[in-house]
């Protein structure tokens, strides 16, 4: 069996980046900081990628993560391609299918 599952616990890094397209689609962009001491000390910042179509609520919510603000992710892998002027390009991309957010009592 295969399984393309990922799960990113961690904070906002940077405001959210939201572009509409005219196919009615919405991107949302969250970079996310994850940080660990094992193996070594080590701090790591993942892009995260969330499609939505015509879903202005949870487009708002997601607009509204704060930097420093703790969110759980889950999604999957994905490589997308395009063509670009030096020949074909292609990403991995952390595709979110949810982005929750977690408040835990005594963090700021």
């Amino acid at each position: 069996m295969d399984v393309n599952l990922f799960v990113i616990a961690g904070k906002v890094a940077a405001p959210p980046v939201i572009r509409e397209f005219d196919s009615g689609s919405t991107m949302v962009r969250v970079l996310v900081t994850t940080r660990t001491d094992s193996p070594r000390r080590r701090v790591d910042v993942v892009p995260i990628v969330r499609w939505m179509d015509d879903d202005r609520d949870r487009v708002d919510r997601l607009r509204d993560l704060r930097v420093g603000q703790r969110v759980w992710v889950t999604g999957s892998i994905q490589r997308r391609f395009w063509e670009s002027k030096d020949g074909r390009k292609s990403r991995l991309e952390m595709v979110a299918a949810h982005i929750e957010t977690r408040d835990v009592e005594g963090e700021n």
